[in-house]
């Protein structure tokens, strides 16, 4: 399952629009994938932690590469998304903001899924694959 998000990249500009696709695969129960594109151009990919993702819309959460805080703008109600990575000229960093309204939507699809505390991981499966490469 997946949705289509508008996202709002923080720039020196001001904050541009991007599209964002969330996806959520049963598969994988505990990741939620973003794919973040600017017209027909995939800008990148990033796996979350789908609790981390919920918690992130009450509290801030998060170290390292990501982090999630609530955040409130204007009087909408955002998730703002901080991204650390390694870019051509060193760490890059990018600041996203995402209406909480419509990522809460996307959680409930996924829980409807698969329940919070309901998540399995078949490790021998996965055992299994990673031996046969």
């Amino acid at each position: 399952m997946s949705a289509l998000l508008i996202v709002r990249l923080d720039a020196a500009k001001g904050r541009v629009p991007l599209l964002a696709r969330f996806s959520y695969d049963a598969e994988d129960p505990y990741v939620v994938r973003a794919t973040f594109f600017d017209g027909p151009t995939t800008l990148a990919r990033w796996d979350f932690d789908r609790q981390m993702l919920a918690e992130g819309l009450l509290r801030p959460v998060g170290e390292g590469e990501v982090t999630f805080s609530p955040h409130r703008a204007a009087g909408a109600e955002e998730l703002r998304v901080a991204l650390r990575g390694p870019g051509a000229d060193g760490e890059e960093n990018a600041v996203l903001f995402v209406e909480a309204r419509a990522l809460t939507g996307f959680l409930e699809q996924t829980y409807a899924v698969i329940g919070v505390g309901e998540e399995f991981l078949d490790l021998d499966k996965l055992l299994e694959e990673f031996l046969a490469r």
